[in-house]
């Protein structure tokens, strides 16, 4: 993989942070793998970040060897709330291709915010990352995953806990870390 800024701290924070806390169980099977895909759009407008978010959609249709894609989009929807909004677009995008229970997309962003949290509540740092990011999973092999992993909707609130437990200044400069290498 190329050096850039961008893929390497998405990258440390999935080692550092989603991996090492065990934020996702399924995470480390596939970076060992090397099936996760970290791809870096020069996005800088919602159309074209609509754009670059179709491109990787067909890259998963033709490469099957790639398990999931961090969409990185660090010039564009920077605001959470816009970030939020884009969402929907996203979400029309692969009902209109034809992806909708093919593909699902994941949400993080470094201003992630719950419903109902403080910004600075630690639990939000369950999805912060160090850039915007759209994360494209392949609903099947997520049902595979999910269905051989027990109690699977404990890890939210399992996550929540962990977060909390290290509290919201030791999670902020975990993620700062990711970014300076």
């Amino acid at each position: 993989m190329n050096s850039h800024p961008y893929l390497d701290a998405t990258r440390q924070w999935v080692e550092r942070v989603v991996i090492d806390l065990n934020l996702c169980p399924f995470a480390k099977r596939e970076l060992v793998k090397d099936r996760i895909r970290f791809a870096v759009t020069e996005a800088d407008s919602e159309d074209a970040l609509v754009w670059a978010l179709q491109e990787e959609l067909q890259r998963l249709d033709r490469q099957p060897e790639i398990e999931t894609t961090l969409l990185i989009h660090p010039r564009v929807l920077t605001d959470f709330q816009d970030y939020i909004d884009f969402l929907a677009v996203a979400e029309g995008l692969l009902t209109h291709q034809g992806y909708e229970g093919i593909y699902q997309i994941a949400s993080f962003h470094p201003h992630y915010q719950f419903e109902g949290t403080a910004g600075a509540d630690a639990e939000n740092y369950t999805n912060r990352s160090p850039y915007p990011v759209l994360h494209l999973l392949r609903e099947a092999s997520l049902s595979r995953a999910i269905d051989q992993y027990p109690d699977v909707d404990a890890i939210p609130q399992r996550n929540i806990q962990v977060v909390d437990r290290l509290g919201a200044q030791h999670m902020k400069a975990l993620l700062r870390t990711c970014c300076e290498g």
